[in-house]
């Protein structure tokens, strides 16, 4: 019989994006479609599986192996919504060590023990912080742990340079077995506002990769997170969780992930100026060309 392929997905994005928000509906809406998931936890801060267990924090294999010194990997795996598997890595004591460090450690000591081929997994799903350029975050996509990578990025600046950032780490290590790109989740993007959709399909289209899905704001994840939920669990008939099942099966279905195209320095910053003037000519009622047309 032939060894069962564990699918392993890495999110990034930047702090505060919503990336912690997008894995965990995505973990949550997989487990509904009958799949064993793991969801791992790579942000110092710990709070990646917080809305898969209503609310709460759970020690990091970091802070078990400063307690400790010597670890069983199942004591840093706690069951959540479903039956998820959740693990926080966790970070050093503040200003001391690498932050990317918890990753390496709680990456190896999960591997050493065999707990994905024990725990019969079929997805383990990544949440990385993205805009912090440090060798432990990149771990995922260096060493080729997950096959997979999806940014989530908004349409702010900022958001899209750090996705643009991740797209040189995965350029940089796709001829050495590095994980590779599968797309950009669109994050707080508004359908109904023609300038957030078109700037972020305008910075697929020059980088090469696609949208796997959009994901509009919306008060019902305001209101489940403030309960401790997932929008999954907590408003499972809306409309919003039905976003996050269409994203669940997108990215089930999903099987040929690329090398991007990133840009330049000087082409991300005139790509921006470009989009800037549009918008500030839209403002004042001057007519012009699309940004993407320039």
């Amino acid at each position: 019989m032939a060894e069962k392929k564990i699918k392993q997905i890495a999110i990034y994005g930047k702090g505060g994006i919503g990336k912690s928000t997008t894995t965990s509906n995505l973990s949550a809406a997989l487990s509904d479609m009958g799949y064993k998931v793991m969801q791992f936890g790579c942000d110092p801060k710990a709070d990646s599986t917080n809305t898969l267990r209503d609310g709460s924090y759970i020690p990091t294999v970091l802070e078990l192996l400063r307690d400790k010194g010597k670890v069983d990997a199942h004591e840093a795996i706690f069951e959540g919504y479903n039956g998820i598997y959740c693990v926080e890595a966790g970070g050093p004591a503040p200003g001391v060590g690498c932050a990317g460090r918890g990753i390496i450690t709680a990456v190896q000591l999960l591997k050493q023990q065999k707990v994905f081929e024990e725990l019969d997994l079929d997805y383990v799903i990544y949440d990385v912080l993205g805009d912090v350029v440090c060798g432990g975050f990149a771990v995922p996509i260096r060493e080729g742990i997950a096959q997979h990578v999806f940014t989530v990025s908004s349409s702010d600046f900022m958001a899209i340079y750090a996705a643009n950032n991740l797209f040189k780490g995965i350029q940089k290590y796709s001829n050495s077995g590095g994980a590779l790109l599968g797309g950009v989740i669109a994050n707080s993007v508004s359908l109904d506002s023609g300038y957030q959709r078109s700037i972020i399909d305008d910075f697929v289209e020059r980088t090469k990769t696609q949208v796997v899905q959009y994901v509009p704001r919306s008060i019902t994840v305001t209101q489940s997170e403030l309960s401790g939920k997932t929008t999954i669990e907590a408003a499972p008939d809306s409309k919003q969780a039905g976003v996050y099942r269409e994203l669940a099966q997108r990215v089930d279905e999903h099987t040929e992930s690329k090398t991007p195209n990133p840009l330049t320095p000087q082409e991300l910053r005139e790509w921006a100026a470009k989009w800037s003037d549009q918008i500030l000519a839209a403002e004042s009622g001057e007519v012009r060309q699309p940004a993407e047309s320039i």
